[in-house]
């Protein structure tokens, strides 16, 4: 436990010394004038930039990894007709029944659309 205590003080001390804190600050100011130049809901970016920082602080996991292949993917083509085709591990498919594959897209489509609303959130406050 000790060990872990000390990691997380030594990650918060880096952050200090990078100027993280700050930097984070100066893009949330930046983003709440540009909200509230464009008549946008200020909350809602106070509330982007919450998650912004605890996504950056507790790391990446598995759904980080599949938001930043959608958002390569978006990026690259925009909204395409074969995203889930994209996005699914076709040799993980073709081990599962017809049943647990239907269950598999419906996740993955369901992962998809949640990955696509911080896309836009996050285009609309860039």
């Amino acid at each position: 436990m000790d060990t872990s205590i000390k990691e997380l003080a030594k990650e918060a001390k880096e952050r200090i010394k990078n100027g993280y804190w700050q930097k984070s600050k100066e893009e949330l100011e930046k983003s709440l004038k540009l909200a509230k130049n464009n008549g946008l809901n200020e909350s809602k970016v106070v509330e982007f930039y919450r998650e912004k920082v605890k996504s950056d602080i507790l790391g990446g996991n598995e759904d980080d990894a599949f938001y930043l292949k959608v958002k390569e993917i978006l990026d690259k083509y925009g909204e395409v007709s074969d995203m889930l085709g994209r996005l699914a591990d076709k040799d993980y498919i073709a081990t599962l029944s017809y049943e647990q594959r239907q269950r598999y897209f419906l996740d993955l489509s369901s992962k998809y659309r949640e990955a696509l609303m911080k896309y836009k959130k996050e285009k609309m406050f860039e």
